[in-house]
């Protein structure tokens, strides 16, 4: 098996508002996972979405499968990367001390800076 069959995973972190922002990202051939924690990594509010299929606009459809603190931004992650992707997407928010609304831009760079690490390091593999 080749290394490029292989799941992906990466790992970053930012640093806003004197609090840590940690992001956790594995990527398989059909589907991705990301977690976003606030000081360690944990489980949080976990969302599903799917992305829409060809051809229609209907955008992606998601539901929150655990949890209940931070299911808007668990919801608007999990579709904003299966959009990205183009594959089933799952994420998971968990926040201490900051509430979803305060952490969301902060998590949407996280994120974004996540997927272009990732996309990196795939097209270095690919080298």
């Amino acid at each position: 098996m080749n290394i490029v069959d292989r799941a992906r995973v990466v790992k970053d972190e930012i640093v806003e508002q004197n609090v840590r922002f940690l992001a956790i990202y594995l990527e398989t051939k059909n589907a991705c996972l990301m977690l976003l924690s606030e000081n360690e990594d944990r489980l949080g509010t976990l969302a599903v979405a799917v992305p829409s299929p060809s051809g229609m606009y209907s955008g992606s459809a998601s539901s929150i499968l655990l949890g209940d603190r931070n299911i808007i931004s668990a919801r608007f992650f999990a579709e904003y990367l299966a959009s990205k992707k183009n594959k089933i997407s799952l994420v998971s928010i968990y926040l201490e001390s900051l509430n979803e609304f305060q952490a969301q831009s902060i998590l949407k760079r996280l994120l974004d800076k996540v997927l272009t690490s990732e996309e990196a390091e795939k097209e270095k593999s690919l080298a």
